[in-house]
């Protein structure tokens, strides 16, 4: 997809909401260093104090501490991505260079990571533009049309176990060091890249010198481990429901994708804090350029869109067996769904 294509689809008519929610699009300098610092200073503080905790052989501190170092930097990547949509800071050199930095952290490829998402905001929900920035997602025709292998390996990328577990080691640690999807697109992709993973290496080479490289191994990766499953998690939420919105392109627009494909995780306020309001999600897509600080404002101001797609944590959790779009039903079903919809199918043809 083109930049100007991309360009074309983000501002596409939104019903209005586009002239309503622009006063909520100026970023503010000072709540955005009050934020940033809020969020990197406690980080390195239980970076240290989990050092302290191995080097003293205080383990259960060091456990205890895994957890909300993780939260800390799912909330970095969250600043990251704020960003990636010039609307942390109002300086858009800013927004990049804190990007940059705060990359070598969530080991993430700010300037390739930013064009991928952005193609993620244009074909969100769009059932002829998948492919990049989204989970991928079947339909049942899809689906079914596929043999014993095709489906098997669908299953495989489907299973929590894999998704959750295996699938962040992999998009963070190994497909991230490669510009995956970008690779033929000249020099840019490869420079943001490789330019993370030099400061990757320079940095975690620093900290290894300074701590070890088993107390470094010990403490960073487990942060990193999780922060990425949290971080693969609250992208599937936002998007992958049951009543979500899918369409073919020539019936999408962005403000179905936006109200009617994406969610709102609407979490306890200690984990809106550490998600940085991303739960949010349906506003975020309705105008990228608000500032993650700045979300609930809108909700305050505009109650009809607390209920539209709202998810509580609980009910979060059943979107897990969520995996294909039933074109008929126009939702997302189960894998049990489809098999019990076959089968009555099946009877159903037999007694006629």
């Amino acid at each position: 997809m083109s930049a100007t294509e991309i360009g074309r689809a983000t501002k596409s008519d939104t019903g209005g909401w586009g002239r309503k929610l622009s006063p909520y699009r100026e970023p503010r300098t000072l709540r955005g260093v009050g934020e940033l610092a809020i969020t990197a200073i406690p980080f390195a503080a239980l970076w240290f104090a989990m050092v302290m905790a191995v080097h003293f052989g205080v383990y259960w501190l060091y456990a205890l501490l895994v957890v909300p170092a993780a939260g800390l930097l799912v909330r970095l990547f969250m600043i990251q991505h704020d960003c990636g949509h010039d609307s942390f800071f109002p300086s858009r050199l800013g927004n990049a260079w804190v990007g940059r930095a705060i990359s070598i952290l969530t080991l993430t490829p700010y300037d390739q990571w930013r064009r991928s998402h952005a193609i993620h905001h244009a074909t969100s929900g769009n059932l002829s533009r998948r492919g990049i920035g989204d989970v991928t997602t079947l339909t049942v025709n899809e689906y079914l049309a596929r043999g014993f292998w095709g489906r098997l390996g669908y299953r495989l990328y489907r299973n929590p176990l894999v998704m959750f577990g295996l699938g962040p080691i992999w998009l963070f640690l190994l497909q991230s060091r490669l510009p995956v999807g970008f690779m033929r697109r000249g020099w840019k992709p490869w420079l943001s890249v490789m330019g993370t993973n030099l400061g990757i290496a320079v940095a975690a080479g620093l900290m290894i010198w300074a701590v070890g490289i088993w107390p470094f191994l010990m403490i960073h990766l487990p942060i990193v481990l999780v922060g990425a499953a949290i971080g693969v998690w609250l992208f599937y939420v936002q998007h992958q429901f049951e009543e979500t919105h899918w369409a073919e392109d020539d019936g999408w627009t962005i403000q179905d994708a936006a109200l009617q494909g994406s969610s709102h995780y609407d979490l306890p306020l200690v984990l809106r804090w550490f998600t940085a309001n991303i739960g949010v999600h349906h506003v975020h897509h309705l105008a990228s350029r608000i500032p993650s600080y700045r979300l609930p404002e809108v909700l305050n101001d505009y109650p009809d869109l607390r209920g539209r797609g709202r998810l509580t944590l609980l009910q979060s959790l059943g979107c897990i067996r969520l995996v294909l779009w039933d074109e008929e039903a126009r939702r997302l079903i189960s894998f049990s769904d489809l098999r019990r919809t076959r089968n009555r199918d099946g009877e159903g043809a037999a007694a006629g």
